[in-house]
């Protein structure tokens, strides 16, 4: 364990978003006497826990696109995880992917609360559950056994989204937007794709 550990924590990305969000905390510690703050950071949790079922479902999965410049991106972001779901490379989120992101998340609490400390807590929830996400995502990868019943089932489902079908399972750290949206089914009830490793096949 304290192999892969190691192993995330120095993958240079990660390394970049700790960093950030250590610096994030550090600004937000001092104002937790705030309840205000405490929502803030929820907000940017559940806003980004939410938004990973999104961005897997509804940008990662968009059919091949025509333009050559938007499929090498798609490919880098997603479909090439498809192709070779274990290569460390290719689990994480790119810097130049996530920090705009985060950066505009930012602009927009800023420009709906005008205050700045709240601004950084919702900051601070958003890339701490980022890095939850990309810790869930490479377990799900990577021969680690999750310590919890809950934790199994959301690597096996992820496996399945993987090695099943594209289609079901966009969850990485949860189940519960799959199963609002009707993209949680029992995997012996789902036909297995021809296109799980290849999403660029997809009709």
């Amino acid at each position: 364990m304290k192999k892969y550990g190691k192993e995330f924590i120095t993958f240079p990305d990660v390394m970049v978003m700790l960093i950030i969000f250590a610096a994030m905390l550090a600004l937000t510690v001092p104002n937790l006497s705030d309840w205000k703050v405490w929502i803030a950071i929820g907000i940017g949790m559940i806003m980004y826990a939410i938004s990973e079922y999104m961005i897997h479902c509804f940008l990662f999965h968009i059919k091949k696109p025509n333009n050559p410049f938007l499929l090498k991106l798609i490919k880098r972001l997603h479909y090439d995880h498809h192709v070779d779901p274990d290569n460390v490379k290719l689990l994480f989120l790119p810097l130049w992917f996530s920090l705009p992101n985060f950066m505009i998340l930012a602009v927009v609490c800023y420009a709906i609360t005008r205050n700045l400390e709240l601004t950084i807590a919702f900051v601070t929830g958003v890339i701490g559950y980022f890095l939850y996400y990309e810790w869930k995502h490479f377990v799900a990868h990577k021969p680690i056994q999750p310590a919890t019943k809950l934790g199994k089932q959301i690597k096996k489902s992820h496996l399945w989204h993987h090695y099943k079908n594209e289609n079901y399972w966009f969850g990485v750290t949860h189940r519960a937007v799959d199963k609002t949206m009707g993209t949680y089914r029992d995997h012996k009830e789902v036909e297995k794709s021809d296109t799980a490793r290849d999403l660029e096949k997809r009709a």
